[in-house]
């Protein structure tokens, strides 16, 4: 961005929000400095020399955030802007000067999903117009775990309201209190969700890297529409204190970046143990520096087995497209192994719907009780009432069949939940991934990660098609998705899936394969697809 565009950048963010304050003024950012696609190490290295600070970061970042996502191709994907971000950027700075760099991540701009509690002067909603003026007591643990890197919260990001969970014909990038969210490939055709502003605003530059969450294909599917690299942890890895719950049994944030070794920094970050979080008891003891598997002899040997279902259900120019990437693994060194499918996924299709309902309605009125207590609602009922009274906002779109089926339901103790839960988990895991990863000595399976993005459309609602996200996620398993280019300027991804705790070997094989067919293209704000 030349001096001129910068100045009058800087003008739209200073009138998008008056809470901005001493954002948007004085630091001059140097004009020569562009952020466009920069990876973590490249900012970095900029600020050990001097080159620009944190603070001049913050103003680049919020510059095309004013471009781009408030004027421009109106995006709409960054939810609120935090008001403390230039005080922390110059603390960080100071920080810097005196005593060196944290690691990593010090002072490198981050988006947060709105489903993220943080105790500053954001809000924390998941895009509900219900939860407006609760500020949580206090921060996620994974919040805490990214001020503790140095990192600096920028912002909350657009979703699918309550993480996509409301409808059973929701339109996704939708949220009564954030609108929705653009495509910046195509601005015509959806972001996918449920994490659709954090998709969308790291395919733009808006910031470094951010956060999503994901239940099933939450950080995933976005990810591979905006021609992201996108991590869904082992259950356990992130703590989910503090994040706005589907269900405990699958919900897990992880990273959403341009490169890999950006994501693999991010979750470095991330992980780690936390009292609040029975189930990442282990994290701590499971959890590395995952920039140290960042090699590009990461497939050499490696076998991969080739989902091929997930090619054949797929349309024929994405089977095409990612067909063409097998031989870029091949000439890596990987052994590529033909699977027709991942056994049984048939047989919890059905029982993964029942877990999230009940867990639905265990999980928030859990949250709200300790992160929202000041909030006009108290429970799910709380909630539909809400929105039945609310119509012209909250179900003006599409309407809440999923939160009226889970109040409904009985509580954690019910058999129908444990039977159902039982299910997931032995026809995932045991007689699921792990049965298909031992019976021909897999590494990994690989697959499209799903299609491409499909055209918005608030009548009949998503036209997801064929999807690779449901055995990681009720398995709890890592799944990471990379780049593997376009179709008709529509990005496309590659799905890497392992056993669990197994995000050290994936990122290596991911990484390697990024590096050999450096798949990721900017997006160009098209009105429509050619």
């Amino acid at each position: 961005m030349d001096r001129r565009s910068f100045v009058e950048a800087l003008a739209l963010t200073a009138g998008a929000s008056a809470t901005l304050g001493t954002a948007t003024q004085a630091l001059a950012a140097p004009s020569v400095f562009d952020v466009t696609e920069k990876t973590v190490a490249q900012l970095q290295a900029a600020m050990q020399t001097g080159t620009v600070n944190a603070q001049q970061l913050v103003q680049l970042y919020l510059a095309r955030i004013a471009a781009l996502d408030k004027a421009g191709p109106k995006l709409n994907s960054v939810i609120e802007l935090n008001p403390d971000a230039m005080a922390i950027a110059k603390a960080l700075d100071a920080e810097r000067k005196a005593n060196g760099p944290r690691g990593p991540l010090h002072g490198i701009p981050v988006l947060l999903k709105d489903n993220i509690a943080t105790a500053d002067g954001m809000q924390t909603t998941a895009g509900s117009l219900a939860l407006l003026g609760a500020k949580p007591p206090r921060d996620a643990f994974l919040v805490a775990q990214l001020r503790k890197a140095g990192a600096i919260i920028l912002g909350k990001t657009n979703l699918s309201e309550w993480a996509n969970m409301r409808s059973t014909r929701s339109t996704s990038g939708w949220s009564a209190r954030g609108g929705l969210t653009r495509n910046p490939y195509a601005l015509d055709r959806n972001t996918s969700g449920s994490s659709s502003g954090s998709g969308s605003s790291m395919a733009a530059s808006l910031a470094a890297i951010a956060v999503g969450t994901e239940t099933d294909g939450s950080i995933t599917s976005p990810a591979s529409i905006a021609g992201l690299v996108g991590i869904k942890p082992t259950l356990g890895l992130v703590s989910r204190a503090g994040v706005i719950p589907i269900a405990h049994s699958q919900d897990t944030a992880g990273p959403m970046t341009r490169t890999v070794a950006d994501a693999a920094a991010l979750l470095s970050a991330l992980a780690g143990s936390d009292a609040q979080d029975d189930a990442t008891a282990l994290a701590d003891q499971k959890k590395t520096d995952y920039t140290q598997a960042l090699k590009r002899d990461g497939l050499k040997g490696k076998r991969l087995g080739v989902v091929r279902g997930q090619w054949t259900a797929s349309s024929d120019l994405v089977a095409t497209a990612l067909e063409s990437q097998l031989a870029v693994l091949r000439a890596q060194g990987a052994v590529l192994v033909e699977v027709p499918m991942v056994p049984n996924t048939a047989k919890y299709g059905d029982s993964e719907l029942t877990v999230l309902l009940y867990e639905l309605k265990a999980d928030l009125n859990a949250y709200l009780a300790e992160y929202a207590p000041t909030a006009k609602v108290k429970t799910l009922a709380d909630v539909i009432a809400f929105n039945e009274q609310n119509p012209s906002k909250e179900l003006a779109y599409f309407g809440q069949e999923h939160f009226i089926a889970a109040q409904a339901k009985g509580d954690l103790k019910s058999q129908e939940y444990l039977d159902a839960l039982a299910n997931n988990h032995r026809y995932s895991r045991a007689e699921g991934i792990d049965q298909v990863l031992k019976e021909h000595q897999l590494d990994a399976l690989i697959a499209p990660t799903g299609g491409t993005a499909w055209l918005t459309d608030f009548i009949n609602g998503d036209a997801y098609g064929a999807s690779f996200t449901s055995p990681a996620a009720v398995a709890g398993y890592p799944h990471i998705t990379v780049p593997a280019g376009q179709v008709r300027g529509l990005p496309v991804g590659l799905s890497f899936v392992g056993t669990a705790w197994t995000e050290a070997p994936l990122i290596a094989m991911a990484y390697a394969y990024e590096q050999a067919s450096l798949q990721r293209r900017a997006p160009s704000y098209a009105a429509t697809a050619k």
